[in-house]
């Protein structure tokens, strides 16, 4: 498998779909991993905060891509903290809500979901880490105890700083590979 390819769990009709997310560093990025390893076993995590939710794109990823650079130009780099674990009701997804960063993360997701990238979302956008989705309805309450107590037990730090953002290809099944990264404007 390539180096820039990442498994995540995502429905498998959903290939040429592209999404924009950035990446959780390690060492909560690895915890998070296992985490969702624990909850789905054989998924192939790559824990991050999703800025654009996957969507087709209608013209050249190459193009896409450089529509969001110079879109993203504008954007300072910024904190996110994590905060509780939370179900989504509808979709049964177990997640991670944040306590900081989920302003600029709509501020970019309002200006970025535009142009050759544009999509109507079929839910309203929540940033968010995912732990654990397309899960057996019978399972959902016993993997969210779970998640709250590996949560509560994890000592190590709950935030993280978002300087880059990568845009991502699901290219067959699972399986997404990075097609750009683009940084953002740090303070000086």
């Amino acid at each position: 498998m390539p180096e820039n390819m990442n498994c995540v769990e995502a429905p498998p009709t959903q290939l040429s779909q592209f999404a924009l997310v950035s990446y959780i560093p390690d060492p909560l990025g690895a915890f998070l991993d296992q985490l969702r390893l624990e909850l789905v076993p054989g998924c192939s995590p790559h824990a991050h905060v999703t800025i654009l939710p996957p969507r087709p794109v209608g013209c050249d990823p190459d193009r896409a891509a450089r529509q969001l650079r110079e879109l993203a130009a504008q954007f300072r780099d910024f904190e996110v903290e994590l905060g509780e674990v939370e179900l989504f009701p509808v979709s049964k997804v177990i997640f991670i809500s944040l306590w900081r960063g989920e302003r600029e993360l709509r501020e970019m997701y309002r200006t970025l979901n535009q142009g050759t990238v544009a999509f109507r979302e079929p839910f309203p956008y929540h940033p968010h880490t995912t732990l654990a989705q397309n899960i057996p309805p019978d399972q959902v309450d016993k993997l969210i105890r779970l998640a709250e107590k590996r949560w509560a037990e994890y000592k190590g730090p709950r935030s993280f700083r978002v300087h880059s953002l990568d845009f991502v290809k699901n290219i067959y099944g699972n399986c997404w590979t990075d097609l750009a990264s683009i940084e953002l404007v740090s303070p000086s």
